[in-house]
């Protein structure tokens, strides 16, 4: 089992930028991936950036070159730097993990931006 606890959501202004964090506990040796997600009231959730052990990124179209995502191997902790966000960046977000047999979320956290 993992367990997945996230942080730092909140509001910010159009253009602003936010920091939320995850950090993993449990069968951290297990984990292969981590990530995050985030879902719109009405809406599927959907990809929004993920991260190897080896440090491989992958992001959704719509936040390439505004967010980053990075690892703290040392503190099992998965980040994601937002830039130039806009109100269309409404939404849960939620930390994610996926080891070879299973995957894991966290509670979420909300990031609402005012226009």
């Amino acid at each position: 089992q993992v367990q997945l606890v996230e942080s730092g959501g909140g509001l910010v202004q159009a253009g602003g930028s936010l920091r939320i964090s995850c950090a993993a506990s449990g069968r951290i040796s297990s984990i292969v991936t981590m990530g995050w997600y985030r879902q719109a009231p009405g809406n599927q959730r959907e990809l929004v950036a993920t991260i190897t052990g080896g440090g491989n990124t992958n992001y959704a179209d719509y936040v390439k070159g505004r967010f980053a995502i990075s690892r703290d191997h040392a503190k099992n902790t998965v980040y994601l730097q937002m830039n130039s966000l806009k109100p269309e960046d409404i939404a849960v977000y939620y930390c994610y993990c996926r080891s070879a047999l299973y995957q894991y979320w966290g509670q979420g956290t909300q990031v609402t931006v005012s226009s």
